[in-house]
This record gives structure tokens, sequence and C-alpha cells, in this order.
């Protein structure tokens, strides 16, 4: 695994985070559940997006054999 993309989810994760206490100390609370469901989405793009590589790498590897 990268440790590109370990930085690049914790960096979402944080800037997420404080995006989300800003706007509940201002009493947006409904827009700051929808900043954490969108990064949330986000990061699980990414995550399958590099599961698909791999299985699409284990298909290779055995129709190659």
């Amino acid at each position: 695994m990268d440790v590109e993309v370990i930085l690049k989810i914790a960096g979402i994760g944080v800037l997420v985070s404080v995006i989300c206490q800003i706007l509940k100390q201002s009493g947006k609370e409904e827009i700051a559940t929808l900043v954490s469901l969108s990064g949330l989405i986000v990061v699980l793009a990414m995550i399958v997006d590099m599961i698909s590589g791999l299985f699409e790498s284990v298909g290779h590897l055995f129709y190659l054999f």
C-alpha cells in the first residue's frame, strides 16, 4: 500500500474534521453533516478505485497462467 494514499485519506479526514467543527460552532449542523458525508464518499471512492485495481491485477495474474 502506498504511503501517499494513506496521507491523502488522513488529510481529507483532518480537513473535513476542521470544517465540521467550524460549521458546528457557527450553528450549521446540517451543513456540517453534509460535509462529513461528502468526505466519506470521497474516501470511499478512492478505496473502491484501489480495490477495482486489485481485482483487475488478480484477474490478469490468473489469465496469464
